[in-house]
């Protein structure tokens, strides 16, 4: 089962968990219901990136669940189907709340998730005594497997009834500890609380690397060195997603130290869309683009907004766009049909009745 399976079946295999752990806080929590802040607060500080994603809100939204079935879906493979079959849990249906933090070292980078939800524990930790093992630390029992043939692994461990922590850091016994009332921690927190109202957000801590990322992914044609010189000098950038009646609603957010850098991003942002809405007007693409998707992609730019925020200490921009129901159909239709099987054509031979009969085949 490859990383990225295991790490969502442990929200579907093990995935993750809840909060840490002091014990007049446990004896908080243990009679309180699951919410949003139990798995954030869990996300160690020094972090790169924190997803997070409430399920049990998106599962109750009309769009959500047409956005869910527009997505196309992947064949679920042996090693998953047999989890599912082994625990009797499905994280599209059991999974509520999950929050996943990227914790970089150097190099390389590991996760760690808290997810709230409805969990078999006998189950899941018989099929996982299977092929990995288990032990008793700091008064809590943590069961490994291996990831593929590699020699990491992913440990979790049940933190309550509905709740689990997973990783696949080398021990997992240190990101169980309280989080320290850090600056750093405050600065996450902070950031979580302006999103409070999305039930599917990312946010993350800059490192130099969002415009180089862009650049590096970008086709020739459409990079833009300004737009990833100016990314880069971003400290946070945040990404949330609020389901409406017939559409997603996306606020972007990129967080700067000073006043020229937001001025500079807000004006190229809105020189973007503005010539964005000049292409999807000109004869060439009118020509070639099918109307639907272009009036499609017209809409969301139309309404897309681009405006600057004074935090004090720090300088903010915000994009705002809505992802519709008619763009999800448009990009649908638009999707061509995979053209109609074609015979191989069998290579003329150098005499003229062979090759004669062959020209002939090929026209009819």
């Amino acid at each position: 089962m490859n990383r990225l399976r295991w790490t969502l079946s442990i929200a579907a295999i093990l995935l993750a968990g809840s909060l840490i752990t002091f014990d007049a806080y446990w004896h908080w929590h243990d009679s309180s219901p699951g919410t949003r802040d139990t798995v954030l607060s869990a996300m160690p500080s020094n972090a790169s990136a924190v997803l997070f994603a409430d399920l049990k809100e998106l599962r109750g939204s009309p769009f959500a669940s047409e956005l869910y079935n527009w997505i196309p879906k992947s064949q679920v493979d042996a090693d998953y189907a047999q989890f599912l079959r082994a625990t009797d849990f499905d994280y599209e249906r059991d999974l509520d709340r999950v929050a996943i933090s990227v914790i970089k070292e150097g190099e390389d980078s590991k996760l760690f998730a808290i997810a709230e939800g409805r969990f078999d524990r006998k189950k899941i930790e018989a099929y996982s005594s299977q092929s990995g093992t288990h032990e008793s630390r700091s008064g809590r029992e943590i069961f490994s497997v291996p990831l593929n043939e590699n020699t990491r692994k992913l440990s979790f461990t049940f933190l309550s009834k509905n709740e689990i922590a997973v990783t696949d850091a080398g021990d997992l016994v240190p990101l169980l500890a309280p989080p320290s009332n850090s600056s750093d921690t405050r600065d996450w927190h902070e950031r979580f609380a302006r999103v409070a109202g999305s039930p599917l957000f990312a946010i993350m801590r800059q490192d130099a690397a969002a415009g180089s990322a862009l650049a590096s992914r970008t086709p020739g044609g459409f990079q833009s060195p300004q737009l990833s010189a100016l990314l880069n000098q971003l400290q946070w950038i945040s990404l949330a997603g609020k389901p409406e009646e017939s559409a997603l609603r996306i606020v972007a957010e990129g967080e700067c130290a000073n006043e020229q850098t937001s001025r500079q991003l807000s004006d190229l942002l809105s020189g973007i869309l503005v010539l964005a809405q000049a292409g999807l007007n000109g004869p060439q693409t009118r020509q070639q683009l099918d109307p639907r998707l272009r009036d499609a992609y017209l809409d969301i730019i139309k309404g897309a907004d681009v405006s600057r925020l004074d935090r004090g200490d720090t300088k903010s921009v915000r994009l705002v766009f809505d992802v519709t129901s008619q763009f999800l159909t448009a990009v649908s239709a638009a999707v061509p049909a995979a053209p109609p099987p074609v015979a191989p054509v069998i290579p003329a031979s150098k005499t003229p009745a062979r090759k004669a009969r062959s020209q002939k085949a090929v026209h009819n």
